[in-house]
C-alpha cells in the first residue's frame, strides 16, 4: 500500500524472534524437565504458525482477478489476519489464563528458576528487536498520527496484527520476568500464578482489539481517512473538475477501488468530456498507484451537447 509500512519485513522479524524464543524454551525444557517450559515451547511455536498464516494470506492476496473474483483476492489477508487474532485469543490468552488458574489452585515452588530467568531475558531482547522493526514500519505509515490513531485507522491488517502480537508478547515476557523474580524473592509461588493470569488477560484484551479492527476491514472499509482526504484534494485541484460531488473508496487488501462523481468544469461535448475524464483518471492512478479500479461519473447537465 502506498504510504504504508513493509508488512513482510515486520512479519519475518516476528517469525525469527518467536522461533529463537521457542528454541531457547525447548532447550530449557530439555535440561530442566519442566512440563511448564515445554508447554511454553509449544506456545511459541504456535506464534510462529501465526506468522506463517499471515505470509500465506499475503501470498493469496496477490492472486490475479478471475471471473469468480472480479475484484481480486486482496481481502484474503483479512481472513487470515482474523484467524490469527482468534489464535492469539484462544491458544495464547485462554491457555495462559487456564495455566495461571491451575497454578493458583495447585501452587508449586519454582525449580531451577535461573533457567526461566535466562529464557525470559533472552525472550525480551528478541521480542524488543522484533518490536523495533515493527515500529519502524508502523512509523512509515502513521505519519503525524499517534499509535492509537494509526491502529484504529490503518487498513494494513497484517501490520496491525503483528504490532498487537509483538506488543502483547513483549509486555507478557516482562510480566513473566517480574512474576518469577517476585516468586524467588518472596518464596511465594502464587506470584508466578498471578503473572500467568495477567499475561492471559493481556493477550485476550489485545486479541479482542485486533479482531475488532480486522473484522471492520473484512466487512469492507474505505481507505485510510488521511489517504482519502488526499484523493479528494487531488481531484478537486484538477482544472478539469469543477466540484467533487461524492468520493467512495473501498480497501481490498493492498489495492483500492474508487468511485467518483464530479461536476466537470468544461462540458462542450461528450467527446471532449470523455477525454477530460480519461486525463483525470490517468493522473489520479499515477498519483495513487494502489488504485486498481476507478469509476468516474460526470454530473451531466441538460445543456451538454452531443
Amino acid at each position: 500500500m502506498a504510504g504504508g509500512g513493509d508488512s513482510t519485513r515486520a512479519i519475518f522479524f516476528a517469525l525469527g524472534a518467536n522461533f529463537a524464543i521457542a528454541v531457547s524454551k525447548g532447550v530449557a525444557a530439555f535440561f530442566t524437565g519442566s512440563s511448564a517450559m515445554l508447554a511454553e515451547t509449544v506456545h511459541s511455536l504456535a506464534d510462529c504458525g501465526n506468522q506463517l498464516l499471515l505470509l500465506l494470506g499475503m501470498r493469496q492476496a496477490k492472486r490475479p482477478a478471475s471471473p469468480d473474483y472480479p475484484l481480486g483476492y486482496g481481502k484474503a489477508i483479512y481472513f487470515w489476519s482474523f484467524l490469527v487474532a482468534l489464535m492469539l485469543f484462544s491458544v495464547g490468552g485462554m491457555f495462559s489464563l487456564y495455566e495461571g488458574i491451575h497454578k493458583l489452585q495447585h501452587p508449586e515452588p519454582l525449580r531451577q528458576w535461573w533457567w526461566a530467568v535466562g529464557v525470559l531475558v533472552f525472550g525480551i531482547i528478541a521480542e524488543a528487536m522484533s518490536m523495533r522493526a515493527c515500529l519502524q514500519e508502523v512509523n512509515k505509515a502513521r505519519g503525524s498520527r499517534t499509535l492509537w490513531q494509526w491502529f484504529r485507522q490503518s487498513r494494513q491488517a497484517e501490520l496491525v496484527v503483528i504490532f498487537g502480537e509483538d506488543l502483547a508478547a513483549l509486555l507478557g515476557l516482562v510480566f513473566a520476568l517480574v512474576a518469577v523474580v517476585l516468586s524467588v524473592v518472596t518464596g511465594n509461588p502464587l506470584w508466578d500464578a498471578a503473572g500467568t493470569i495477567a499475561i492471559g488477560a493481556l493477550l485476550v484484551v489485545v486479541a479482542v482489539f485486533v479482531a475488532i479492527e480486522v473484522k471492520a476491514m473484512l466487512i469492507g472499509q474505505s481507505v485510510d481517512p488521511e489517504r482519502e482526504r488526499e484523493m479528494r484534494r487531488f481531484i478537486e485541484a484538477r482544472e478539469e473538475v469543477g466540484r467533487v460531488i461524492s468520493l467512495i473508496t473501498l480497501q481490498l487488501g493492498n489495492e483500492v477501488m474508487v468511485a467518483i462523481q464530479a461536476e466537470m468544469s468544461d462540458r462542450q461535448s461528450t467527446h471532449h468530456l470523455a477525454e477530460e475524464i480519461n486525463r483525470v483518471e490517468r493522473a489520479f492512478k499515477a498519483q495513487f498507484p494502489e488504485v486498481r479500479w476507478s469509476f468516474f461519473e460526470p454530473d451531466l447537465k441538460p445543456q451538454l451537447s452531443g
